[in-house]
């Protein structure tokens, strides 16, 4: 197959399929984040899932927002920018999950525990520094991010409108999941991978019209043959 611009942007499809999967399917059924978990296969397992997860969405974003460049307008360039730093910031917090967490939990627990904290909503006792706050900000670029990409693509008119309206509608309600109990924020989740797996389906899927290439004298040969009949 040869290489072109349009076909990238559609094998980008696949990663976004793929990303909005693994978000959406793995929420109801994530491990605790608790210390104990830390260190079990169930944990390296997800860890590992999830930076790849994370590495997919920002593949598949990227070739969402190409498709539809040109009619998004600056809604879609402010919204997929702020998708594509939430999806990098939390590719280095789940590497440390991965990777880190589990060195640390036996040697220096209270570290691994004031980790967690971000994520379950209970602080530990040592101060980690600004990853808290940046945490929590990208949380909001990811509110915003998918707000304003899902109204630039209900607007564009390229890709289904109504999965458009989806994400925008899934992001805005997001920090309403605050109010439930933490087993079940994760859950708040599953509408936004949901969309950007119908998103990447569409933009696999679409088809596009194909164009010959124009044959020299084609025209010519054509306008004589008419004017013999």
């Amino acid at each position: 197959m040869k290489i072109t611009a349009s076909n990238l942007i559609r094998w980008a499809g696949l990663p976004a399929m793929a990303a909005g999967i693994i978000f959406a399917g793995i929420q109801p059924i994530h491990p605790p984040d608790v210390l104990a978990s830390v260190t079990t296969t169930e944990w390296a397992i997800f860890m590992n899932l999830k930076t790849i997860m994370c590495l997919f969405f920002v593949f598949g974003i990227t070739g969402i927002y190409a498709q539809q460049v040109e009619k998004s307008g600056w809604l879609g360039l402010i919204g997929f920018l702020m998708l594509s730093i939430f999806w990098s910031v939390s590719m280095a917090y789940i590497f440390a999950e991965a990777f880190i967490l589990p060195v640390l939990a036996t040697t220096t627990p209270d570290f691994v525990e004031s980790f967690l904290g971000i994520l379950n909503g209970f602080p530990g006792e040592m101060n980690i520094g600004a990853l808290p706050a940046i945490y929590n900000l990208s949380g909001l670029l990811y509110m915003l991010g998918g707000l304003l990409f899902g109204i630039a693509t209900f607007r564009a008119r390229v890709l289904p409108r109504w999965v458009g309206a989806l994400l925008a509608i899934a992001s805005v309600l997001t920090p309403f999941a605050a109010l439930l109990p933490h087993e079940l924020q994760r859950l708040a989740g599953m509408p936004v991978g949901i969309a950007i797996a119908l998103l990447g389906f569409a933009l696999w899927t679409e088809k596009r019209a194909k164009t010959s290439e124009a044959v020299p004298g084609m025209e010519n040969l054509q306008l004589r043959q008419t004017g013999a009949d």
